[in-house]
């Protein structure tokens, strides 16, 4: 049994699927880890939520802030882009039971020595506390008054984690920080809007580090897998791995196998033009 561990898909399910059948995926035999954005800007983020969802427990999936985005999009809030790709998925006859399989999927997933979060967490945050805020969040998202947390659920404040903070505002820091940020201030605040904080490390905000190079991050004695970041690219240090490796901007798709770290990437076709880089 090998399990691959996959980069931002992003509704490019071609990419996927040429990308599965060069390792030879078994999903009788191998496992998926799926680190998030699964759908939008890319052309058939439908084929990709049914095919993901058709493989039951041979696939664990994070969510990502495109996963989220088209969560909310389809309860009526959040904002529309000119760039969604994601109308196949709201005119499809089974949209509900994907739309309730995809807000029932967690924001953070621990296994063993090795855990997987779309974004990246806070330093305060030890793998078992970031499982813990992953599964209030997903409480919050199947509960029958989930639209709730969706009406109030995006926004950038508060930037900083407190154990003390409740409500929508503790929520909303858990939601940003796993599936939103890439910068932090030294302190651990999150810089999720000044200019550069969407861009290569080189070219971040004044003052700031990425998030996994903070001092004192508590989740350092695990295997950290996470996607997110197309302009940092593919990245492997011993507690580190970040997938987004651009595959909608005509990069490729990235698996690493985790029982060996041997990494294998599919070129991809460019999809979007790399601007607004996300």
């Amino acid at each position: 049994m090998s399990t691959y561990a996959i980069g931002d898909i992003q509704g490019c399910f071609d990419a996927l699927t040429r990308l599965l059948d060069y390792l030879g995926f078994n999903p009788t035999r191998d496992r998926l880890w799926l680190v998030g954005d699964l759908v939008n800007r890319g052309p058939q983020s439908l084929a990709v939520l049914r095919f993901v969802h058709g493989l039951g427990d041979a696939a664990v999936t994070v969510l990502g802030n495109h996963d989220l985005h088209l969560v909310m999009r389809a309860a009526n809030f959040g904002k529309p882009s000119r760039e969604d790709t994601f109308g196949d998925v709201l005119s499809a006859a089974d949209r509900e039971e994907l739309l309730t399989w995809l807000r029932g999927l967690p924001l953070f997933h621990l296994e063993d020595d090795q855990a997987m979060v779309h974004a990246g967490l806070l330093p305060q945050w030890d793998v078992h506390q970031a499982r813990d805020l992953s599964d209030e969040v997903v409480a919050a998202l199947t509960a029958p008054n989930y639209q709730d947390f969706l009406a109030n659920m995006w926004g950038s404040e508060p930037t900083t984690w407190q154990d003390s903070l409740a409500g929508w505002d503790r929520l909303r820091v858990v939601v940003n920080a796993m599936t939103r940020m890439r910068f932090c201030q030294p302190d651990g605040a999150m810089e999720l809007r000044a200019p550069g904080a969407k861009g290569p490390p080189e070219r971040g905000p004044a003052g700031c580090l990425p998030w996994f190079e903070l001092p004192n991050r508590r989740s350092r004695d695990h295997l950290l897998v996470a996607g997110h970041w197309s302009a940092l690219g593919f990245k492997q240090t011993p507690d580190l791995l970040v997938l987004d490796s651009g595959c909608l901007w005509g990069g490729s798709l990235t698996a690493v196998r985790l029982e060996d770290r041997r990494v294998f990437q599919m070129p991809c076709p460019r999809q979007v033009e790399p601007a607004g880089w996300e």
